[in-house]
């Protein structure tokens, strides 16, 4: 694995025949949201949720999901989209923020709650583990656009970058920190715990509102604080305020939304035990 990412020099294309061309990055888009929808079907059966309700859902996550995570690209990179315009609807060669994906997702899953008079908590609670998932085969997708990369590294799994694509100030470097694999393997790990945490849940039959919403607010804050962190070693360009990068400004917000939420909720639970 590590001398395959040391020697290999991905190329976008996945294959082409006559005017179709599919790209890798649109492959593991696709993949990753094909194993988010599987483990949610799995942990629907212990939800009380029917598998035609996670199937309905995820048709409209999918949707809303692409058009957050772009438009939220879009609005980061506004002044390059107003001028290229263009390139605004080019999914396939990257562009989709994940926090944009989030955000969307969770209004997604509120307006669905609603119109379908289900509880938000327990939906959002059966999409986490796999969303975590279909984030970690997703990042793979950079990886062959070769975006989401770190600074020069000599470590053994550093990841040869096409001279087009490296930074300027780091023209004649050739190998950079694997940014995306760690997000990747990141993701993986938080999904595995969503799922353990899940399990375990199921067989001590503890599955209740306060465990959906912790579960959610719990992957909230994982995935955010893995964001936040990588976000010091990647080279991409986003806009920053007082000298933070936006993502690790958003992935602030979140933390904090998920750790309130958490707080007022145990508050809640102490007070009405205490009844």
């Amino acid at each position: 694995m590590i001398e395959f990412l040391h020697s290999f020099e991905p190329q976008p294309v996945l294959f082409s025949i006559g005017a179709l061309t599919v790209y890798w990055y649109g492959f593991f888009i696709v993949t990753g949201i094909a194993a988010a929808i599987l483990v949610s079907f799995w942990l629907a059966r212990h939800y009380e949720l029917s598998s035609d309700t996670v199937f309905d859902l995820s048709f409209w996550l999918i949707i809303g999901g692409l058009i957050g995570a772009r438009l939220y690209e879009i609005l980061l990179m506004l002044p390059f989209y107003l001028a290229n315009p263009w390139q605004a609807p080019k999914i396939w060669e990257g562009g989709l923020a994940i926090h944009g994906a989030i955000i969307a997702g969770l209004i997604v899953v509120w307006i669905f709650s609603r119109c379908q008079r289900l509880d938000f908590w327990r939906l959002a609670a059966v999409l986490t583990p796999g969303v975590a998932l279909g984030q970690a085969i997703g990042r793979w997708g950079n990886y062959f656009n070769q975006e989401i990369f770190g600074p020069p590294t000599n470590l053994a799994w550093g990841i040869p970058i096409n001279p087009i694509n490296r930074p300027l100030e780091f023209i004649t470097e050739r190998f950079f920190h694997p940014t995306f694999l760690y997000e990747s393997l990141g993701s993986i790990l938080i999904s595995i715990l969503l799922i353990g945490a899940n399990i375990y849940t199921i067989k001590k039959k503890r599955l209740g509102q306060r465990f959906f919403l912790w579960s959610v607010a719990f992957y909230v804050i994982l995935y955010s604080l893995l964001r936040f962190g990588l976000e010091f070693i990647r080279l991409d360009y986003t806009p920053a305020v007082l000298g933070w990068r936006w993502p690790q400004i958003a992935s602030l917000l979140l933390i904090m939304g998920a750790a309130l939420l958490l707080i007022i909720n145990s508050h809640a639970s102490q007070n009405k035990d205490s009844r």
